[in-house]
């Protein structure tokens, strides 16, 4: 098994086709009690804000969810418990025959999505889903939680990467995440999102992302002096220093990791680096640059970690500090001050199979709320020129309309080139997707990022990328708003 895919079977031994909600499950078998288990459905998930109020977010997750759909089966023990459960009557919650339906499932479906380490915007589908009710229904629940979770840790991984400017981020989250499953699809989605390494060491047994670490201050507090710990680990690791020198007095420390340098280098090895992890880090890592340059150590990286992000990384640059590398934790793998991306998974059109498809429309008091009917794709015109929504059976425009302000349009030049982003992944339950690695995955959001205006990257208030409906689609939804309205 090759590093960065299959990240299921290395966590799990058993079957997660349970991982859905209970409601899931009693549509599905009202579905099939109605005799409309054949009726087909398209759905998208789709977030509709932008998390941390960032100008973009960059899609992750979607070979975790391929990989979930791919082993999506029920098994014996999945049966047997769903035959044990009961209704507030004391009756069996779901008939044996609707049991036998599910254990003679085949999902039949078509997934089409955008590819992980893509850039995309509020509104835009990440994935369609089409095909029979049932499955499409018992996906839902499992879809979002993977897709939702790994792409909030990829953009705000690359939020800190960006403030980074190139500098490496090493994430350090895995004792802060939320258990083990947050912990290695946190530390999976941030590699996408442009960390450089993680401290989780199954994470990159399993993924194949590099890992990279130092010692904590009970490794110093083990010791009756400072220089002496430092000493005892530069002995069994000399290769790999890294010294913490915070653990007393912070600028004794940094004189202690010097000693122990000059020691390194009499024996042909080197200091790699000290780690600043409380204080003043501005102040302290420009005395700590002063004082290795001073000793000949020059090339000494100086790490900070201590509940970092993007906003004090970005602060610390503007005061001119003196840190090379970065590891953040805590509000990397959480995703900080935002907890969750908030995506949705809507239906859009309904037919019978071999029909026409007959688009679908949820209302809401909130504009923003309202679903896009009909069989969605996304095309980016040029170099990020604009994105356009439109229904398939329409085709595209070069006509953007902004869904909350239809006076508001752009055009695009008919020359541009266009991407269209939603692809095919899987067709009547088979997949014909090969997902990249994660190493290519993390390259592809580099290079997005590389090509957005930096108006739509700054943290503060930033320019809103222009995403619009077809026109087609944009009359049909009003057309349909109206009508439902007037029901």
């Amino acid at each position: 098994m090759s590093p960065g895919h299959h990240l299921l079977p290395a966590l799990y031994g058993r079957s997660l086709t349970l991982l859905t909600d209970l409601y899931q499950l009693t549509m599905a078998a009202a579905a099939w009690k109605a005799g409309i288990e054949q009726r087909e459905a398209a759905f998208h998930l789709i977030f509709r804000r932008a998390p941390f109020g960032s100008g973009f977010t960059v899609a992750a997750g979607l070979a975790t969810a391929l990989e979930f759909v791919h082993q999506f089966q029920f098994q014996p023990d999945d049966l047997a418990y769903l035959a044990e459960l009961k209704a507030e009557s004391g009756e069996p919650l779901f008939e044996r025959r609707f049991l036998d339906h599910l254990a003679a499932l085949d999902l039949g479906i078509d997934i089409d999505a955008i590819p992980e380490g893509t850039v995309v915007f509020p509104q835009e589908p990440l994935l369609r889903v089409a095909g029979p009710i049932v499955p499409c229904m018992l996906l839902e629940t499992p879809l979002l939680a993977l897709i939702n979770f790994e792409t909030l840790i990829a953009t705000k991984a690359a939020r800190i990467c960006l403030a980074a400017a190139g500098e490496p981020v090493l994430e350090f989250g895995l004792r802060r995440a939320q258990g083990i499953d947050g912990a290695v699809a946190a530390s999976r989605a941030a590699y996408i999102g442009g960390a450089a390494a993680t401290s989780n060491v199954l994470a990159g047994k399993v993924l194949g992302i590099p890992v990279r670490g130092t010692h904590a201050h009970s490794w110093v507090m083990l010791f009756d002096e400072e220089r002496e710990a430092f000493e005892a680990y530069a002995r069994a690791m000399p290769h790999n220093v890294v010294l913490l020198v915070d653990t007393y007095d912070t600028l004794e420390g940094i004189r202690n990791a010097i000693e122990v340098g000059r020691v390194l280098r009499s024996i042909g090895r080197d200091l790699s680096g000290i780690r600043l992890d409380s204080g003043d880090l501005a102040w302290l890592s420009i005395e700590a640059r002063r004082m290795l340059d001073a000793a000949g150590f020059t090339k000494t990286v100086i790490l900070a970690s201590n509940e970092l992000d993007e906003h004090v990384i970005e602060s610390l640059k503007s005061q001119k500090a003196k840190i090379a590398a970065w590891g953040v934790g805590t509000r990397m793998v959480t995703g900080g001050d935002e907890s969750a991306l908030g995506g949705v998974y809507k239906l859009t059109a309904v037919r019978d199979p071999g029909q026409p498809w007959r688009p679908r429309i949820k209302l809401s008091e909130q504009s923003a709320k309202i679903s896009v009917p009909g069989i969605l794709q996304v095309r980016r015109f040029g170099d990020f020129t604009g994105d356009q929504i439109h229904d398939v059976a329409d085709g595209p425009s070069r006509t953007l309309v902004d869904m909350l302000d239809p006076t508001r349009r752009k055009t695009v030049p008919p020359d541009a080139p266009f991407e269209d982003l939603l692809a095919p992944v899987l067709r009547k339950g088979k997949p014909v997707y090969e997902p990249p690695s994660i190493h290519d995955s993390r390259a592809r959001t580099q290079s997005q990022l590389a090509r957005l205006h930096p108006a739509i990257k700054r943290f503060v208030n930033p320019h809103q990328y222009p995403v619009g409906l077809a026109p087609p689609l944009h009359d049909r939804r009003t057309q349909m708003i109206l009508e439902a309205r007037r029901r």
